[in-house]
């Protein structure tokens, strides 16, 4: 049997952190080996609460939940409630955890572990890359120390989500996302880059909550919401009697409710699981390598990231992006993984039997 993936997750935990966090706590194939925090869809602080209590709702708290810089290296700080909710989990309430952060800023402990596992670690970074930027100055060498790099960062073929040419990751620090692709270009294996091009394919409808809750042997299940003649999910709070569906459906219904407003259906893109899903098993995805640069001149493409698919720069490739995804396989598993993981998590089932991953 092929030994768990060991990876270390940096994150700015909104509704598809919060997706991505439940993804490899599911997954036999991943060892977590400790969680980052930083500002990027609510504010660091607000994402470290959330970190932890989705942790604890997995019931992981076990692994080291740490928050870096709380700012942009030099950008003023952006969050978005317009889209993930004033805390971050659209209309999911979770209660306050249990336990404190870390002590070490989160820059030490990437560092740190990518120096005690050299070649062994894969790095996922699901939000704006400050953390990582900060771990470089501390740590040059970090590039040739991790296994792999994996983000969830910008629009190479498509438009952005931001700003007509910018994905929101790295819109909230080009200047980190530059510094990172930059420095990673002398790295062993490429970094793998998850651009909107591919993360806008694995789109969660209702109808997936529902097969989740079922996977999940909740009773009832959120199909109940189907029989108000409305888009599913619409109409009420969830009614999963599980925990994490019922989390996982209170946060996806604002989501949701965002995506009808602006992008014309109801359902969500879950960006984050994807790339985390990917650091696992990287044939969910193909990929091409290119060289990306990225935009920090403040103008009309201020945090693109350019792509030089025509190799008209003569510069070597320093990502490997994604340019298309299994995403049927991607959502079968995660319906089957998070759903699983939630039915052990049912009272009185918690822990009695192990993650199988599929």
């Amino acid at each position: 049997m092929t030994a768990p993936t060991a990876v270390l997750i940096d994150c700015d935990t909104g509704i598809d952190d919060s997706l991505a966090l439940f993804y490899a706590v599911a997954s036999a194939d991943a060892e977590i080996v400790a969680v980052t925090c930083c500002t990027g869809n609510v504010e660091a602080d607000q994402v470290a609460a959330n970190t932890l209590a989705i942790l604890e709702l997995a019931g992981r708290t076990d692994i080291e939940v740490a928050v870096g810089r709380k700012v942009p290296l030099v950008r003023p700080v952006e969050v978005t409630p317009e889209t993930h909710g004033p805390q971050g989990l659209g209309y999911a309430t979770l209660p306050p955890p249990h336990r404190p952060l870390s002590e070490r800023h989160a820059a030490d402990v990437i560092v740190a572990h990518a120096r005690s596992r050299p070649g062994e670690l894969t790095l996922v970074t699901l939000g704006p890359m400050t953390n990582l930027a900060v771990a470089l100055e501390r740590e040059p060498e970090l590039p040739n120390l991790l296994r792999r790099l994996v983000f969830m960062g910008g629009a190479f073929r498509v438009p952005g989500n931001t700003t007509p040419t910018t994905e929101w990751n790295i819109h909230c620090d080009p200047e980190a996302a530059k510094i990172v692709v930059d420095a990673f270009a002398s790295a062993p294996v490429l970094p793998l880059g998850l651009g909107l091009d591919v993360t806008e394919k694995a789109k969660v409808l209702p109808d997936h909550v529902v097969r989740l809750a079922r996977r999940a042997g909740s009773r009832p299940d959120d199909s109940i919401a189907l029989s108000a003649g409305e888009h599913p999910l619409v109409a009420t709070r969830s009614v999963a009697g599980n925990p994490i569906v019922r989390c996982i459906a209170d946060s996806l219904r604002f989501y949701m409710e965002f995506h009808a407003r602006y992008d014309g259906f109801y359902g969500a893109f879950i960006h984050d699981p994807l790339a985390l899903a990917a650091a696992l098993d990287p044939s969910l995805v193909t990929t091409q390598a290119v060289h990306v640069d990225v935009d920090t001149a403040h103008g009309p493409a201020d945090g693109q990231t350019i792509a030089d698919w025509r190799h008209l720069t003569g510069k070597a490739a320093n990502v490997e992006v994604a340019v298309d995804a299994d995403a049927e396989e991607f959502l079968r598993r995660f319906i089957e993984r998070v759903g699983g993981l939630a039915e052990r998590r049912s009272p009185g089932l918690a822990d009695t039997h192990p993650d199988v991953a599929l």
